[in-house]
């Protein structure tokens, strides 16, 4: 997080998983888009994307090309995000085990990295809304 923060690689648009950062400050943000909006005699439509399949989806391969291509993440630090991406396994126990598959997409939840590669992976949408405003 002091990568991203030091380089400036995060939206100010993205709050999640971040100091000073709440849920309930992008509901006031927003609350306070639609009411400036409204009393300067504007039309407000909210729009929600839900990211929460994202997790479950998030292709390995288009992830790493990601960090190269917009955090400029190469060498040792890019060797460390494959190996722990491409070694995640993922089997069957009920009174025996199932056969251990290579897991090819989602981002490993309820580890620290889990959240930051979320981030990482879904900051390019924000973005693209930026662009859109």
């Amino acid at each position: 997080m002091t990568y991203l923060r030091t380089n400036n690689l995060l939206s100010d648009l993205h709050s999640g998983f971040r100091v000073h950062h709440s849920t309930e400050m992008v509901i006031l943000k927003v609350m306070s888009d639609i009411l400036h909006a409204l009393d300067s005699g504007n039309l407000a439509v909210l729009r929600l994307l839900d990211l929460s399949a994202t997790f479950e989806s998030a292709d390995h391969t288009t992830f790493l090309l990601r960090l190269q291509k917009s955090y400029n993440v190469y060498g040792t630090v890019l060797n460390w995000f494959t190996s722990y991406l491409t070694r995640c396994r993922q089997y069957i126990r009920t009174t025996s085990s199932s056969t251990p598959s290579s897991v090819f997409y989602g981002v490993p939840q309820g580890s620290v990295l889990g959240m930051i590669l979320f981030l990482l992976y879904t900051a390019d949408l924000l973005l693209l809304i930026e662009v859109m405003v």
